[in-house]
């Protein structure tokens, strides 16, 4: 990165590549500092993957105890833990209050805004970029760096040349490509030295080859109240047929471990607890106790089974016929997993520029002055406020790197709380939310 010649070392210059959640809170942060930020989109528009994401609910983070939610984030859990503890979920809601959206703890333990919405938290929050100073620029793609060092972004106009004193790059990751993250960056930071994970589905669909009759009947229809277990590890949660297997909230949840299974045997096996509510034992009684000549149909229905599940059984092959062993198919029901959803229809990528790449501060080693986060960087997390959490941690954590690096102060530390529960008030209560 070359220094730009019309620098001030009081009020540096800041391109940041990326108007998502990480990029513009780390606008925020520079800003407030006392640096020159424009931040360069792609897009026509901010945060549209962000905005796209509440249209059901902003899902802010969640209000789990510090060692249940590091441990979301897997392999990655330690090397994330100062930038979370920096930047936590109790901040992230101080946050989010302070634009005027306060929020509230849900049924579920995750952590809305009181409007659900993503675009009022937005529009305020792009109101105090704005009046910080921060210049938001659209419609360019970064293309890499000239000879000499500058940004190369193609424009309506054609391609543009900028020099700044620092750069933070926030590109994204690949899923949902039509909102603009692409993963167009990838080789563009290999060819620089950088090393990148593949980015793979992560937060993704499972195929499910389904017989025609069953995925003509039930494509689009929830499973509610089940579990799910592959490899040992056991998710509660529900799953929605679809024309090529399941999707939802279960299964994104052991989404890395069935991509990880399936990549290393070319298949693995899904098992669904149809009733994680009730017992082998409790229910091979319950489906013993029927009337003479009573329907398959209605002790399966009696079983506590909806048509949806009832047809789940089914397709994994002939009913048994003691009440015994239909118990035990309902609480395993085995299910072939032959592939993942395709990338560009994950909510998340996993991959991106690892961590040997990048120093304390998210600066890349190969190129001083730049710096990385956000999905971009090798992390993965499962729904429900830990990706939109770890992406507003790195922002504010490479914010930070990238004021030491210049030499200015950083902000101060964070001193509350670290659990968003800890910061509901009496009365508040938990809300219902969809969980």
């Amino acid at each position: 990165m070359s220094a730009n010649p019309g620098s001030d070392s009081r009020n540096p210059r800041i391109a940041i590549i990326g108007a998502g959640p990480a990029g513009l809170v780390a606008a925020e942060v520079l800003a407030r500092a006392g640096c020159r930020v424009t931040i360069y989109e792609r897009m026509a528009s901010p945060a549209r993957k962000l905005l796209i994401a509440g249209r059901g609910g902003l899902n802010l983070t969640h209000s789990e105890p510090r060692p249940s939610f590091l441990a979301r984030y897997g392999a990655a859990a330690d090397w994330l833990a100062p930038f979370l503890d920096a930047f936590p979920p109790a901040r992230l809601r101080a946050f989010a209050e302070g634009l005027g959206e306060p929020t509230f703890v849900g049924s579920s333990g995750r952590v809305f805004p009181r409007s659900f919405k993503a675009s009022p938290l937005l529009r305020a929050w792009l109101a105090r970029l704005d009046a910080l100073g921060v210049t938001l620029t659209s419609r360019h793609r970064w293309l890499g760096w000239t000879d000499a060092g500058a940004l190369r972004f193609e424009t309506p106009e054609g391609e543009r040349q900028v020099t700044a004193d620092a750069v933070l790059m926030a590109l994204g990751g690949a899923s949902w490509p039509r909102l603009g993250s692409d993963g167009g960056w990838v080789e563009l930071l290999r060819a620089q030295g950088v090393e990148v994970a593949p980015l793979r589905p992560a937060n993704s669909g499972v195929r499910i080859a389904w017989t025609e009759s069953f995925r003509t009947r039930f494509k689009g229809q929830q499973l509610k109240r089940i579990a799910l277990a592959v490899d040992g590890v056991t998710v509660r949660g529900e799953a929605m047929i679809d024309g090529e297997g399941l999707e939802g909230g279960a299964v994104y949840a052991l989404s890395a471990r069935l991509r990880e299974a399936i990549a290393r045997e070319g298949r693995t096996t899904l098992t669904v607890d149809l009733r994680p509510d009730m017992s082998g034992e409790a229910l091979a009684e319950r489906l013993a106790s029927t009337r003479k000549g009573e329907s398959t149909a209605n002790r399966l229905r009696k079983a506590g089974l909806s048509p949806v599940a009832a047809g789940l059984l089914r397709e994994a092959g002939p009913l048994p016929g003691t009440p015994g062993e239909l118990a035990r198919r309902i609480k395993a029901v085995a299910l072939t997993a032959t592939g993942m959803a395709p990338l560009e229809r994950a909510i998340s990528s996993a991959g991106g520029v690892t961590r040997a790449n990048i120093d304390a501060g998210l600066m890349l080693k190969v190129r001083p002055s730049v710096f990385v986060a956000g999905e971009m960087v090798d992390w993965e997390a499962p729904t429900g406020g830990y990706l939109l959490q770890a992406c507003f941690a790195t922002g504010f954590a490479a914010a930070c790197g990238m004021l030491e690096h210049l030499g200015l102060p950083a902000p101060e530390r964070w001193e509350g709380p670290w659990s968003a529960a800890d910061t509901v008030s009496d009365g508040e209560g938990m809300a219902r939310d969809d969980g």
